[in-house]
């Protein structure tokens, strides 16, 4: 039986790396509640049973050793290598040393001023031959990447610890390790992140991913150590999400390809195609090691030759082995105006399309630039075999505004959330309604962050659904630019205003669901975490303070010290039952 302790208590691995020598594969397990990671072990070939190294996370490979964190500190062999004053937030062993990135070690001023709470992460250097911790850049560090001969690193940094408007503006540079010298590459795309090596017959180059514009998608960039110049190497049509380097040639790119995943060579076209959805990436160019889930399979680790098949080698949740499934179908349709869409269909165990009519939820994915691969779908937030379980079928759609299918796919919601891209998902709606599957009288929707603003939004443009749910959701673009930590660049650049420009009317009002909270008769549960930044309470207050105003029956459940994403366990099972409940009753 399948129980929300189950859920929140389940493991999942993550961060594979490969062995130099390409036989173990070392992957960190969490709960999903962030409780005390474990490192983990694992035979390439499958040969041998997975088995438990340590506790800690963010495991790295040296030459000679196997090397990860344990409560911001840097351990080998379970024991820590040195001490450090504040948490070491990234690190990589190398041949001689063990560079790190890390806060200064003096404590943070107990009383908050703004101009006094920007705390650089720095690249610093920790020498085991004399014991000795030099600075080796006083930016704030991101993302730091070693070439494949120690030689030398290409470092990501912000010239402010602030997304806004440090991570608008990031460098990339070259930091030679033999003579100290640092040269700046310049600036690069936005969210640049995952720097990787890679050499050629013109040199040496590194690349990285990163958005080519605030809405739009993620890109591979490439820039040349020699020359400087820099390039976009991505195809219109492929959405990256993870680069590998490989110890010669060029990197490869774990892709989002509609519901599935692909791997492919830069530059080189497809090398692999996996159904379901692949979330890391390790690889010698020989080996790959991708974390991988599929329709009826939660998150594992799986090795294989470059371009051959797949081999499971890890099985972190077998408390999940023996429970019946609701079906998941995908789904093939075509937009108002034609344009090609897809998503997934999840009936309750045991129950076919003749079953029909459901009750039908509408599972929105947040982002907008995310989406709703063909994996295994159980998690703590309202996800669709927990609902389907519950006897509801649940409705994933993948509207414009996504991943998997191309650049301008995900780019045509730029100023425009929330028109089209609640069109694609309300055809796909009126399509189960027509075919037998969705009971029209008995519709619902939830969503999560921007999943949880269209909620906000379809409630206000319709009168269909006769519950929804609404996660950290937003209802005012122009509160969010002046107060979420993306800045307004970012959230201008979907809702086409901030709200400075002048007297108005501004666009964004005309996207934001408060402006049509006179409009909503559904009841709205309204779930927020107490000190999220990304999308702020106040979000949630201002929806509730209008809902409250028009006499419409709503709750609004405030988790105090939660984040964008809960991770208290008490706060997840009670969201996973609450959610229950609130569709039960009203469905």
């Amino acid at each position: 039986m399948l129980t929300a302790e189950l859920i929140v208590d389940s493991h999942f691995p993550s961060e594979p790396v490969l062995s130099p020598d390409g036989k173990w594969v070392a992957y960190q397990v969490s709960t999903i509640t962030k409780g005390v990671p474990e490192i983990w072990l694992a035979a390439v070939d499958g040969s041998e049973k997975p088995r438990k190294l340590a506790e800690g996370s963010s495991p790295r490979w040296s030459a000679d050793a196997l090397y990860f964190l344990r409560d911001g500190r840097v351990c080998s062999r379970d024991e820590e290598l040195f001490a450090w004053g504040s948490e070491i937030t990234g690190f990589l062993p190398l041949r001689d040393r063990i560079v790190f990135i890390a806060e200064d070690e003096t404590p943070a001023p107990a009383v908050w001023v703004w101009s006094e709470s920007l705390r650089p992460a720095r690249l610093r250097s920790f020498d085991p031959r004399t014991g000795e911790i030099t600075t080796l850049i006083e930016d704030h560090v991101v993302d730091v990447a070693c070439r494949q001969d120690d030689k030398a690193l290409a470092v990501v940094t912000w010239p402010t610890p602030e997304v806004d408007p440090g991570g608008l503006e990031p460098r990339l540079s070259l930091l030679d390790l033999e003579t100290g010298e640092r040269r700046d590459l310049g600036r690069v795309a936005f969210e640049a992140a995952g720097p990787v090596w890679w050499r050629d017959e013109g040199g040496w180059h590194i690349a990285y991913l990163g958005n080519p514009e605030p809405v739009g998608g993620r890109a591979v960039f490439d820039v040349s150590v020699e020359t400087g110049e820099h390039r976009n190497l991505t195809e219109e049509s492929t959405c990256p999400v993870k680069l590998a380097q490989v110890n010669s040639g060029a990197p490869l790119v774990l892709v989002a390809d509609g519901l599935d995943s692909a791997l492919h060579r830069l530059g080189g076209g497809e090398v692999s195609f996996w159904r379901g959805q692949a979330d890391a990436l390790a690889s010698n160019g020989e080996i790959v090691v991708t974390v991988l889930s599929t329709a009826y399979r939660p998150k594992d680790v799986h090795c294989g030759p470059l371009g051959g098949a797949l081999t499971r080698v890890s099985d972190t949740a077998p408390e999940f082995a023996g429970i019946s499934w609701g079906s998941q179908e995908r789904l093939s349709y075509k937009a108002s105006d034609g344009l090609a869409l897809d998503g997934l269909l999840v009936l309750p165990p045991g129950k076919t399309r003749a079953d029909g009519p459901f009750s039908l939820v509408t599972r929105v994915h947040g982002g907008p630039y995310d989406r709703h691969a063909d994996r295994f779908m159980l998690n703590w937030y309202p996800s669709a075999q927990w609902l389907a379980l519950a006897g509801h079928a649940v409705f994933l759609p993948n509207p414009r505004g996504g991943q998997g299918h191309g650049h301008e796919f995900a780019a045509s919601v730029a100023g425009r959330v929330g028109l089209e891209e609640w069109s694609d998902i309300e055809t796909g709606i009126d399509l189960l309604v027509a075919e037998g599957v969705a009971d029209p009288e008995r519709l619902g929707i939830v969503g999560g962050s921007h999943g949880g603003y269209m909620t906000a939004w379809a409630v206000g443009q319709t009168r269909r659904f006769e519950a929804a749910l609404m996660v950290a959701g937003i209802c005012d673009w122009g509160m969010l630019a002046a107060t979420g930590e993306l800045g307004p660049l970012v959230e201008s650049a979907h809702s086409g205003s901030i709200g400075w420009e002048g007297a108005g009317p501004h666009r964004h009002d005309q996207l934001s669901p408060i402006s049509f909270a006179s409009k909503i008769e559904t009841p709205v549960l309204i779930v927020h975490g107490a000190a999220d930044t990304n999308v702020p309470l106040s979000q949630a207050e201002f929806f509730h303070r209008a809902l409250r105003h028009f006499g419409v029956e709503h709750d609004l459940v405030v988790y105090p010290g939660e984040g964008h994403s809960l991770r208290g366990r008490d706060h997840q099972l009670d969201l996973l039952r609450r959610t229950r409940e609130w569709f039960a009753r009203l469905l």
